[in-house]
């Protein structure tokens, strides 16, 4: 559905995207991720058509942005970051407007008008102008844009920005079901939002790819998988830091703020084992928490070695 090779990006002497490559198949919800100023909306823009790249090249169901701009984007939805609208407008006078721009005319515009402000709860906001809305009824006119043409390509940058908790669900919700029949790219800063919706994610810093994997697998590179956070009540924290080293099992041992972090060998569950080493050497256990992998520790370690 969507092909994205070696593409590049220059603004003047700085090199914002770096040889970017990927696949996106129907079915597909890609969590395109980065550290702010790491290339994404850059790379998300080349794909739409919106940037024209130095080099490389973007495909959409086969048609290239470059050289069939106008077919490739009847197959996209775009959905930029702060989505863009025209604020004097109302929101049905926009999303008419939209319509008309995907070439929709008379019955079929009303159609598709009516069913997008259903999916996106905007019956309540129908008749107001955008000027007037909330930054997150703002956004969901811009996801309802986006929806409009039930298209087969979703390019999605921050579509929860703004929404409160609720909205936020509903628009997750939204996003899993079409999925089925579509092929997403979404780029958030929301780790959470990635574990609930994307079977792949991207890790993209300094304009480069450096991770293409599953949540699952992703997560699996956490250093603190089935760590041990322990705190010792009768004892002091360096004698309980050297003594947990000498345990056959602990990989290495960390003191961070008044706690012990114990690390598994090879990351193995070690509970019941390191209760056993503290009841041998009488020591009074005042918390005992297991550590789960996280995506934000991950994210940030690999970020911040680029």
């Amino acid at each position: 559905m969507i092909e994205v090779n070696n593409l590049v990006k220059h603004y003047g002497a700085i090199r914002a995207v770096d040889g970017v490559s990927f696949k996106v198949s129907k079915g597909d919800i890609l969590g395109f991720l980065g550290p702010n100023g790491a290339g994404k909306s850059t790379t998300m823009k080349m794909i739409t058509g919106f940037v024209t790249p130095t080099s490389g090249t973007a495909t959409v169901k086969g048609h290239s942005v470059l050289e069939s701009p106008i077919e490739a984007k009847k197959w996209m939805g775009y959905l930029p970051e702060s989505a863009p609208v025209y604020g004097e407008m109302t929101v049905e006078e926009f999303l008419k407007f939209i319509a008309e721009v995907r070439q929709f005319k008379w019955a079929r515009k009303r159609e598709k008008v009516d069913r997008v402000v259903q999916l996106c709860h905007l019956e309540s906001v129908r008749k107001q102008s955008i000027e007037t809305l909330s930054k997150g009824y703002r956004q969901r006119v811009g996801f309802a844009q986006a929806l409009i043409h039930d298209p087969d390509v979703l390019i999605l940058d921050e579509p929860t920005d703004g929404l409160d908790p609720n909205q936020k669900r509903e628009v997750r919700n939204l996003i899993k079901d079409m999925a089925k029949e579509k092929a997403i790219i979404l780029s958030t800063h929301i780790l959470e939002e990635v574990e609930a919706l994307c079977n792949r994610v991207i890790i993209i810093a300094k304009g480069r790819v450096i991770v293409d994997e599953t949540p699952q697998k992703l997560k699996k590179r956490d250093t603190k998988t089935n760590a041990i956070r322990i705190t010792v009540s009768n004892s002091d924290l360096e004698r309980v830091e050297m003594l947990l080293k000498t345990a056959p099992f602990v990989d290495k041992v960390e003191v961070e703020e008044g706690a012990c972090i114990v690390f598994p060998q090879r990351k193995h569950v070690i509970d019941e084992k390191l209760l056993d080493f503290c009841r041998e050497y009488n020591m009074n256990l005042s918390s005992f928490e297991k550590l789960h992998a996280r995506l934000d520790r991950v994210f940030y370690d690999l970020t911040t070695a680029q």
